[in-house]
């Protein structure tokens, strides 16, 4: 019976979540499994892995075949390492103390790579949400700008239109009305008649003294009685 190390799938569509089983290679791929010995959350960044080191290296000492996408798992987290230590201790390379010291120095090395990683990821994150926000801010602004436009000419036509308006109550203001213009207008007359003419029309209506004596006398004769005469 040969044994595989692959992965079962779970989770929702487009958001996957893996087992990491040992099983039969003749089940199906979400089948029975032998053994859980870890799982695998690619939809994080960096992705997310728990795994059981001492039986999964257990599973391929014993002759057990990862898939590709295993394989890079195990090799990621030293697994495979491990197991290539401990064949040279099987062969004589170096004592078991050796390799433990080897491989914990390469766990070290590793765990100062992934913090990097992760640290230049967090960075490229914020970079690209200051990014994003400034692009936002100048689509904002231009948009405002295309608003500001649009509306430049209806606020110029309100303008005018308030102006004229103003000017026709200024019009409309100053013309006088029919009563008050003939009243000016005779006031303007009696003020631009002369005063020599007003001088002369009176001397003409008084009358001269004798001939207020003549018409005196003319009235008097006109009076009296016919016995009289």
């Amino acid at each position: 019976m040969a044994t595989k190390i692959r992965l079962q799938r779970f989770g929702k569509k487009g958001k996957p979540f893996y087992h990491i089983v040992a099983a039969d290679s003749r089940q199906k791929r979400d089948g029975k499994n032998i053994e859980k010995i870890g799982t695998y959350n690619p939809n994080t960044n960096p992705a997310n892995i728990n795994i059981n080191h001492e039986r999964a290296l257990h599973w391929v000492q014993v002759g057990a075949i990862p898939t590709e996408t295993v394989r890079s798992i195990l090799s990621y987290t030293g697994v495979l390492m491990k197991k290539h230590l401990m064949d040279g201790v099987k062969k004589g390379a170096h004592t078991e103390e050796e390799a433990l010291k080897k491989f914990e120095n390469w766990l070290e090395e590793k765990s100062k790579l992934i913090s990097l990683k992760t640290s230049s990821i967090e960075k490229l994150k914020a970079e690209s949400a200051k990014k994003a926000l400034e692009a936002e801010k100048l689509s904002r602004q231009k948009k405002e700008e295309k608003i500001a436009l649009k509306n430049k000419p209806k606020e110029e036509a309100a303008k005018s239109e308030d102006k004229a308006e103003e000017k026709s109550l200024e019009t409309n203001n100053s013309i006088p009305k029919d009563g008050e213009k003939k009243s000016e207008d005779k006031a303007v007359d009696t003020d631009n008649s002369n005063p020599e003419e007003k001088s002369t029309e009176t001397d003409n209506s008084m009358p001269k003294d004798g001939e207020k004596k003549s018409e005196d006398k003319a009235v008097d004769t006109d009076n009296l009685n016919p016995k009289e005469k």
